[in-house]
């Protein structure tokens, strides 16, 4: 279903945007961290500098792009754009006092560790292996062009290869551990929002559905309709032939309301026998036409039982906004309301006709 699948990820998306909150925290406290250590570096007396104008120029020019992205109006609100933009700046510095300071180039390699982790803990494997290869040509380049060569190139350029090895693995089990974990984080927020048994939204992930289309709704002047359901019988069928084909049941009758909702609407489980249907858009006309191919259907379904052919049934009931209430809580509530006078309906006796000798003349 497109809309659930839409507002699972708008509800991700909240949850994302918190910890990008903490990481982008931790990533400006990454940068300037690097400014610290490059500002006491340059203020230590006897500081091996090679280039101590492109070192000046190094430190000014990452401290304004530092400011720019903190304090820029666009960029006020932490997005995966505005880290990787941090990375980049940060992987450029890094190059640039790299290759400004006699410092062995080693012993600076461990400094591009930082942006690599953080691209793997937010931005994916892809943007991990592209900020890793920068790294990896940013530190050759200072390494090989910022003094004149001391073995000959070949072996230089071996030694410096054989120096990346640690650093590069590293990074490609940052990369790997980071997958895993997204990997595990997105299974955990797909069990914690679907009922285990049908697959359908469960009560917490559907009432934050029903939320969001309201909202919708309200923004954009558009009705929706809220269909209550409950499966006739469930409690006898437990009883009768046990929990197994009672699930048989849910399960079935899960199938038939997935199968007839559009891909913009959401269904969801919201106790043992009772579901509900969120219809984007629909009328209370629209609605009804929804109701009755949901009954036939599933009056039209039989489990087999023990080479019995049981039948099933619904009570079904529909509310509209904003016709039957503007409210979402009361909406709810008259759908209830009405599946359960749908209820009360099916299970009443039919009326007896009187006979001709109670008639009164």
């Amino acid at each position: 279903m497109r809309l659930l699948r839409n507002l699972s990820r708008d509800l991700a998306a909240q949850v994302d945007q918190a910890e990008l909150r903490g990481i982008a925290r931790n990533t400006s406290d990454g940068a300037w961290l690097l400014l610290v250590l490059a500002g006491l570096y340059l203020l230590t007396p006897g500081a091996d500098l090679l280039r101590p104008g492109v070192a000046a120029i190094a430190f000014g020019g990452f401290l304004a792009y530092s400011l720019l992205l903190r304090f820029l109006p666009r960029f006020r609100r932490e997005t995966r754009l505005k880290i990787l933009l941090e990375l980049l700046g940060m992987v450029a510095f890094i190059t640039a006092f790299l290759f400004a300071v006699e410092s062995r180039a080693t012993l600076l390699l461990i400094l591009y560790v930082l942006p690599v982790i953080i691209a793997a803990l937010t931005l994916g494997r892809e943007v991990t292996l592209g900020v890793t290869l920068l790294s990896v040509l940013g530190f050759l380049f200072a390494a090989l062009y910022r003094v004149p060569a001391v073995l000959p190139a070949g072996r230089e350029l071996v030694e410096l290869v054989i120096a990346l090895a640690p650093f590069l693995l590293v990074a490609y089990i940052t990369a790997l551990l980071a997958h895993e974990i997204a990997t595990a984080k997105e299974r955990i927020r797909i069990l914690s929002e679907t009922d285990e048994l049908t697959g359908l939204s469960n009560l917490r992930s559907f009432a934050r559905l029903h939320r969001q289309e309201y909202e919708r709704a309200v923004r954009h002047h558009r009705p929706y309709s809220v269909i209550v359901m409950d499966l006739n019988g469930l409690k006898q069928v437990n009883d009768t032939y046990g929990h197994e084909v009672g699930d048989r049941a849910i399960v079935l009758f899960a199938n038939v309301i997935a199968r007839l909702i559009r891909s913009t609407d959401a269904a969801g489980r919201i106790g043992g026998d009772e579901f509900v249907a969120l219809l984007s858009e629909t009328d209370a006309e629209a609605a009804g036409r929804v109701m009755h191919r949901i009954r036939g259907a599933t009056e039209r379904c039989t489990l087999e039982v023990g080479g019995r052919m049981l039948k099933l049934s619904v009570s079904i009931g529909a509310a509209t906004f904003p016709e039957d209430s503007e409210n979402p809580r009361d909406l709810i509530a008259a759908a209830d309301e009405a599946m359960y006078r749908d209820k009360r309906q099916r299970q009443a006796p039919p009326p007896e006709t009187p006979s001709p000798e109670a008639e009164v003349v």
